[in-house]
């Protein structure tokens, strides 16, 4: 587990030259199957589909999830919809993060959070779970806290002991008319990452 993390830590400069275009790997959260298509638990593979409709570009099954790419202003982005279930989602993280020798700082998370209001955008460098099972699961595997992870606010709205109903549950006709604005954002949010850099984004972006 040490020896992958260092890997990641130190890749030859050597394969920089081969390849100059700068690599990111973008993953969104969720759980695979229709059953989930439209819940609030899968807020990241929403914004990925809404980025790669606008890209024109359409998944398809790979190791561990469903795999898109494609090059934006001198930089390359690999999509990914883990197919594991949330738990598990350390495994596509950490797979595509050495298949395709990407640093730990060229990862973004897309994830949701009870703690914000529904559509707040938040990136952060890096930051604990926050008791996100999702998270979790990839702060085990990497062994390291210090990934960028991009959170999609979803407020807490359910009553007490509800809370895995309400994620689990699709969004209500007031938020779905909303949404489409805040997934036009998130997809910007994402392009700005990786050209921008991951301080202007948060400038840019957060809170908004």
């Amino acid at each position: 587990m040490r020896a992958f993390f260092a890997r990641l830590l130190s890749r030859d400069k050597k394969e920089e030259e081969k390849d100059p275009m700068k690599k990111f790997l973008i993953v969104g959260l969720g759980n695979p199957g229709p059953k989930y298509e439209n819940t609030r638990h899968n807020i990241g593979f929403k914004i990925l589909d809404t980025l790669a409709e606008k890209r024109d570009i359409t998944f398809e099954a790979d190791r561990y999830g469903d795999k898109t790419e494609f090059n934006f202003k001198g930089r390359k982005f690999v999509l990914i919809k883990p197919s594991t279930f949330m738990n598990l989602s350390g495994k596509a993280v950490r797979y595509w993060l050495d298949k395709e020798k990407i640093s730990v700082q060229n990862l973004m998370v897309i994830t949701d959070d009870l703690n914000l209001t529904f559509g707040t955008l938040r990136l952060k460098a890096k930051g604990s779970h926050g008791g996100h099972n999702g998270l979790k699961n990839i702060q085990e595997l990497l062994q390291t806290t210090a990934y960028p992870r991009f959170r999609f606010g979803i407020s807490d709205e359910f009553s007490k002991g509800n809370q895995i109903d309400y994620v689990l549950s699709e969004w209500t006709s007031e938020e779905n008319e909303k949404l489409k604005e805040r997934l036009e954002t998130s997809s910007e949010l994402i392009l700005s990452f990786g050209t921008a850099g991951i301080n202007n984004t948060m400038n840019s972006f957060n809170g908004k």
